[in-house]
C-alpha cells in the first residue's frame, strides 16, 4: 500500500509529492522469493516492494510490468536487509528483525509474524542491522551492523548463540559459501572477511580499496554491497562493483555504474544491484551488460 496522503491534497500535489520520494529514493536490500518468481526490494522510507520477476523478465513485459505488484510500511525507518527462507520473508531495520509471510504479502495484506533484538551492551544502543543471512545447515540466522559485530540466532528457538568479532568499523554486508562453509563480510573498513564457521575464527581478508582497478579514492574505501556463486564474489560500495575470483583474489570484471552500490544479488545467470541513490534495481547480464531496469 502507497504511503496515505491526505484527500485535500490536489492531485497535481500528490504526483509532485511521489516524485519528490523517489528522487530521494534509496533501495538498501532486495530478496528473492522462495519461487523465485518475485522480487522484495526495501527502501529508505521503510517500504517493501513486491515486484514480478517472471512478467518484467518476459518477452511481452510492458512498462506497468516493472512496476511493484504491492508495496507496504514494514519499518517505522529504513529497512536496511532482508533475506528469505522457505515461506518467510525476514527484514531488518534499527536493532531488530521482523518476520513477514511470503503469502500474505502477495495478497496485499500482511502483519508482522514476530520480531527479534540481538543482546546488545546496553538498552540505550540501538544500531542498524544492515546484513542478514541464512545459513541452512545450522538453521540460524546471522545479523550484522553498527556494533562491528557478527551475530548468530537460532531460528528454531530465537536465542542468539554466537559472536565473531573482528571489523573495526560498520559491517554493511554479508554472503554465504556454503560448500566451504564459510561467511564473508564487508564493512565500513574496506575489508572482506572470510569466517570459518566450523571454527568461528576468520580465515582470508581481502582488502578491495588497495586494487587500483577498482579503487576509487574519493568514494572511500567502505564495502557496501556483496554476493557470492561458488567461487566468484561480487561486492562494490566505495570501490567500483566488481567480480572477484575468490581462490586467487583477483578481481577480473569491473561494472560500469558510477554511484556506490548498497546491494547486489545473484539470480540464475543473472547480476541484480540497486544503486545508492535511486529508485531503481538494474538488471545486468553477461558479466557487465546492463539489461533494463525495475523501478518503485
Amino acid at each position: 500500500m502507497e504511503r496515505a496522503v491526505p484527500l485535500a491534497v490536489p492531485l497535481g500535489q500528490t504526483e509532485v509529492f511521489q516524485a519528490l520520494q523517489r528522487l530521494h529514493m534509496t533501495i538498501f536490500s532486495q530478496s528473492v522469493s522462495p519461487c523465485g518468481k518475485f522480487l522484495a526490494a526495501g527502501n529508505n522510507y521503510g517500504q517493501i516492494a513486491i515486484f514480478s520477476l517472471s512478467a518484467a523478465l518476459s518477452s511481452e513485459a510492458k512498462e506497468e510490468s516493472k512496476k511493484p505488484v504491492v508495496t507496504f510500511q514494514a519499518h517505522d525507518g529504513p529497512v536496511y536487509s532482508m533475506v528469505s527462507t522457505d515461506r518467510h520473508l525476514l527484514s531488518a531495520g534499527d536493532g531488530e528483525v521482523k518476520a513477514w509471510l511470503w503469502a500474505e504479502m502477495l495478497k496485499k495484506g500482511c502483519k508482522e509474524l514476530w520480531r527479534r533484538q540481538p543482546p546488545y551492551r546496553t538498552s540505550l544502543e540501538v544500531p542498524e542491522i544492515n546484513a542478514l543471512l541464512l545459513v541452512p545447515k545450522e538453521n540460524s540466522l546471522i545479523l550484522a551492523g553498527g556494533d562491528c559485530q557478527l551475530h548468530t540466532m537460532d531460528l528454531e528457538t530465537g536465542t542468539f548463540t554466537r559472536v565473531l568479532r573482528g571489523h573495526t568499523d560498520y559491517i554493511h554486508c554479508l554472503a554465504l559459501r556454503e560448500r566451504s562453509p564459510e561467511v564473508l563480510s564487508g564493512g565500513e573498513d574496506g575489508a572482506v572477511r572470510l569466517w570459518d564457521l566450523r571454527t568461528a575464527k576468520e580465515v582470508q581478508t581481502i582488502e578491495v580499496y588497495k586494487h587500483e582497478e577498482c579503487s576509487r579514492p574519493h568514494n572511500g574505501r567502505w564495502i557496501g554491497c556483496l554476493a557470492t556463486d561458488s567461487d566468484w564474489m561480487v561486492c562494490g560500495g566505495g570501490p567500483a562493483l566488481t567480480l572477484w575470483h575468490l581462490r586467487s583474489s583477483t578481481p577480473t570484471t569491473i561494472f560500469p555504474i558510477r554511484a556506490p552500490q548498497k546491494h547486489v544479488t545473484f539470480y540464475q545467470d543473472l547480476v541484480l544491484t540497486a544503486a545508492g541513490n535511486s529508485c531503481r534495481v538494474d538488471v545486468f547480464t553477461n558479466l557487465g551488460y546492463r539489461a533494463f531496469s525495475l523501478s518503485f
